[in-house]
């Protein structure tokens, strides 16, 4: 857990940082490659726009979707630039960190003029019998 905590306290680091030198203002896309670029400087195994695939109860594909980063395979990290986050934008994470089987997830805003980051934790629960 001091792992994930210790990963987590770095990936927010730098995305502060990105948003103290980029401020707000540019499209998502240009503060995704901001972060992919300086996590991968920092030694981090990056995966961007990894797709996801929602299954149904009986496997059928229903649907893609692609989470903007995920790092070293245990922290999905799904991205914004909006005026303010939503509980739709923190549905869609912790509906990311369930169909990947990922425990933990930030959501992270460079949209507004205050820095905003907010930590997910999703277990997966075994349906009782």
């Amino acid at each position: 857990m001091d792992d994930i905590m210790k990963l987590c306290d770095q990936v927010r680091e730098i995305s502060y940082a990105i948003h103290v030198y980029h401020g707000n203002g540019y499209l998502e896309k240009v503060y995704e490659n901001a972060l992919v670029q300086r996590l991968r400087k920092a030694g981090f195994r990056i995966k961007q726009q990894h797709p996801i695939t929602i299954l149904d109860e009986d496997g059928a594909v229903i649907g893609e979707y692609f989470a903007d980063v995920v790092v070293n395979d245990v922290l999905l990290i799904e991205l914004k630039a909006c005026k303010t986050l939503a509980n739709e934008h923190k549905a869609q994470v912790l509906h990311y960190l369930k169909a990947t089987a990922i425990e933990h997830g930030l959501l992270i805003n460079f949209g507004s003029y205050r820095f905003e980051i907010e930590k997910f934790i999703q277990t997966q629960r075994l349906p009782v019998r």
